[in-house]
């Protein structure tokens, strides 16, 4: 039914609540002991002189402090120490091994804003060509080395660096791939071999998500089976964390909701309080 609530009533009401607050053994008086068996019901813990008992007593809570068990709509309790466990998230069974990372110094970068002659290109491609025979060897710094100076000569080959980068990844040296694989992206945006290179050394740190993002643009960009295989191996894992991400959204999401409906119960239990004041004044 609905109620029309007096003015003035309500005014007392909120006084008298300020004075019960200010003051609980006021709640001690006989004539009040229906609004004291409410609260109660409501799971209400009295302080004690408010019960009319002893300093001594063992409750000592304040009036309409929120215990272990709060009742909601229909008697239903809740228990809030459980509402409020802290959700712990599991590990993450991945695959696939990782390296340690690479704290070598920057390796030397080229000024890809100087204009390139005719001389120094041919001649970076003569240092790559050099870098390529190393490579075949097996000599890997001295690839670095031809491709360091192919580099400096031509700064403005996104090549040069995503050749340099594949070998910092044979050399085990991820993050030095990755500046490499940078450096060819800011020079050329749609470089598959520098989203390769990069993909290639986020998955040997272990940054599968990361990797897998950069793999699958450089197979859009070229159809090559070293980008295809790495995908295989990086998939799998970056699947997992995007299935384990989104089931602890979930559970934080659903947490969050409960705790918003128990807060939402206690505050029509209080209000309820007040109804029923108003109504037996």
């Amino acid at each position: 039914m609905n109620l029309t609530m007096d003015e003035a009533k309500l005014k007392e009401l909120k006084e008298f609540i300020d004075q019960c607050k200010a003051n609980p053994s006021i709640l001690s008086d006989p004539s009040l002991s229906f609004f004291r068996d409410y609260l109660q019901s409501l799971g209400a813990n009295l302080p004690s002189s408010a019960c009319g008992h002893e300093a001594g007593d063992s409750k000592s809570s304040y009036v309409m402090e929120e215990s272990d068990e709060e009742v909601a709509d229909g008697g239903e309790k809740i228990n809030l120490e459980e509402e409020e466990e802290e959700i712990i998230e599991s590990d993450i069974e991945l695959e696939g091994d990782v390296v340690e990372p690479d704290n070598d110094p920057p390796q030397k970068m080229g000024d890809s804003s100087v204009e390139v002659n005719d001389e120094n290109r041919d001649a970076a491609q003569l240092a790559k060509a050099k870098a390529m025979d190393a490579i075949s060897e097996g000599k890997l710094e001295e690839a670095i080395e031809n491709l360091t100076q192919a580099i400096l000569l031509n700064p403005t080959s996104a090549i040069m660096y995503g050749t340099r980068a594949s070998v910092y990844i044979k050399m085990k040296k991820p993050n030095a791939a990755i500046r490499d694989a940078n450096a060819a992206l800011e020079i050329n945006p749609d470089s598959a071999k520098g989203y390769k290179s990069r993909g290639i050394a986020r998955a040997m740190l272990g940054q599968w998500e990361d990797a897998a993002k950069d793999l699958r643009l450089a197979s859009k960009l070229d159809h090559d089976e070293e980008i295809n295989g790495a995908l295989k191996k990086v998939e799998p894992n970056a699947h997992r964390i995007e299935e384990h991400r989104r089931k602890y959204d979930r559970l934080r999401k659903e947490k969050e909701d409960r705790i918003i409906e128990r807060e939402r119960r206690h505050r029509r239990a209080q209000a309820q309080v007040i109804l029923l004041l108003l109504l037996e004044q």
